[in-house]
């Protein structure tokens, strides 16, 4: 399987033989980074804004999902489960997380999550291989917020998303302030991420991409 970061929480994830799904897509006017140009079977959106759900940056789409439930698409299994959190007595914010399960190799998009989940969420879960965890802030996990969720679901590799770059126009916090609150200091980098069952560590490792552009 090899996943490919687009900036801020866009991913596209691949795997021989099966469909491929892109993560939420964003409107380059509204995030920064380069206009996008994928093309996949499968889109996923965490939530309905420009920055997260703009569809008109993908081609060839077969299948959008924006919501909870369970999907079996070309081979891959998804699981949409719904994160619904009140900014105040008025206004309700939805935020979707979406588990991909490629042949038994799990990735964990947790969308604009802003809560630590409860142990019982977690543990509803099962086994993650891959976390793509937003990092920076802006209406999603804090640093040390995403620090707890990381150490409460256990994946295999964590890769952050949804933070400042030089690329991007969002107010966000950049990726180092995350880094110090992991105490990592050494992180593999990486252009792209290719992964198997047979790379998969005992411990936690923390991967971070280099945006694609164009």
């Amino acid at each position: 399987m090899e996943i490919t970061w687009y900036g801020h929480s866009c991913f596209r994830i691949v795997e021989r033989g099966m469909a491929s799904v892109v993560t939420d897509p964003y409107d380059h006017n509204v995030v920064g980074y380069a206009p996008l140009k994928l093309h996949t079977d499968i889109v996923t959106t965490s939530h309905d804004t420009p920055g997260h759900a703009y569809l008109p940056a993908v081609k060839g789409v077969k299948h959008v999902l924006n919501g909870a439930g369970e999907y079996e698409i070309g081979g891959v299994f998804i699981t949409g489960i719904n994160t619904n959190e009140r900014k105040s007595s008025d206004n309700e914010v939805k935020n979707t997380l979406f588990l991909l399960d490629f042949d038994s190799l799990t990735v964990l998009h947790l969308g604009d999550l802003r809560r630590v989940p409860s142990q019982r969420e977690i543990e509803a879960l099962g086994e993650v291989n891959v976390l793509l965890v937003p990092v920076g802030g802006g209406g999603a996990l804090k640093p040390a917020q995403a620090v707890e969720v990381i150490g409460l679901i256990e994946p295999n590799f964590v890769i952050p998303m949804h933070y400042r770059t030089p690329h991007s126009s969002v107010e966000l916090l950049r990726l180092d302030k995350f880094l110090k609150e992991m105490g990592a200091s050494n992180v593999q980098r990486e252009q792209s991420f290719k992964i198997s069952h047979a790379s998969l560590p005992d411990e936690t490792q923390i991967v971070v991409l280099e945006p694609r552009l164009g």
